[in-house]
C-alpha cells in the first residue's frame, strides 16, 4: 500500500500509538516542507490520510518515539537540521497540541534517548554534524529539557544509539563519524 503525504519528501519515519487505541500508527518527517505527517492506524494493516503538524524547520530529519513526559503518552522527538534544533511534540489523542524547542549545536543529523542520569526520566542525544559533538539533554521533572551538554567526537557525527555496552548499568553512547571512518 502507498499512502499519500503530498508535496513532502519523506526522510524517518517512526511508529507509535499516537491516540491511545492500542494500534500503530505512523510518524513521519517531511525535509523541505516544514512539517511530519501522522498517519493513524487501523489495527489492519491500514492508515488513516495523513495530517501534517508544523515543525518550524524545512529540515526535520531524525525521528524517536517515547513518553518522553511521563503521562502514558507517545510523545515526539525530531531534529531540524536547518535550525540547529530538536523539537519535541507532546502527544495528545492523536494530536500534538503542545510543541517544545531545544537548541542544538551546528547541524544536528541524529537523535536517541536514554536515561543517562538514573532519574528514571528519558533524556536526549543528539549528533552535531557540523560541530563535531554531541550533546546530551537531560530532561527535567516537569517535562522540560535541559541546555545540552556538549561532548566533542570525531569527524562528522552521523549517527547515536544508546546501550549499555559494558555491563555496568549505565548507558553508553556509541557515534559513527562520517568523515572519521570511525
Amino acid at each position: 500500500m502507498t499512502y499519500s503525504l503530498g508535496v513532502a519528501s519523506p526522510y524517518a519515519i517512526g511508529i507509535g500509538d499516537f491516540n491511545n487505541d492500542n494500534r500503530m500508527d505512523l510518524v513521519v518527517t517531511n525535509n523541505g516542507t516544514n512539517n511530519i505527517a501522522l498517519l493513524v492506524g487501523y489495527g489492519n494493516g491500514t492508515f488513516a490520510s495523513s495530517k501534517m503538524y508544523s515543525t518550524g524547520s524545512s529540515s526535520s530529519i531524525s525521528i524517536v518515539i517515547d513518553d518522553l513526559n511521563s503521562d502514558n503518552r507517545s510523545d515526539i522527538a525530531f531534529i531540524n537540521n536547518d535550525t540547529s534544533t530538536i523539537g519535541i511534540m507532546v502527544g495528545y489523542d492523536e494530536f500534538f497540541p503542545i510543541q517544545m524547542t531545544y537548541a542544538t549545536d551546528r547541524v544536528p543529523y541524529s537523535v536517541a534517548i536514554g536515561d543517562f542520569n538514573h532519574d528514571t526520566r528519558l533524556d536526549i542525544v543528539v549528533a552535531n554534524r557540523g560541530s563535531n559533538t554531541v550533546g546530551v539533554l537531560l530532561r527535567y521533572g516537569n517535562g522540560s529539557f535541559a541546555d545540552q551538554m556538549k561532548y566533542s567526537t570525531g569527524s562528522w557525527p552521523f549517527s547515536v544509539a544508546v546501550g549499555d555496552f559494558n555491563n555496568d548499568n549505565h548507558l553508553d553512547i556509541v557515534v559513527a563519524n562520517l568523515h572519521g571512518n570511525t
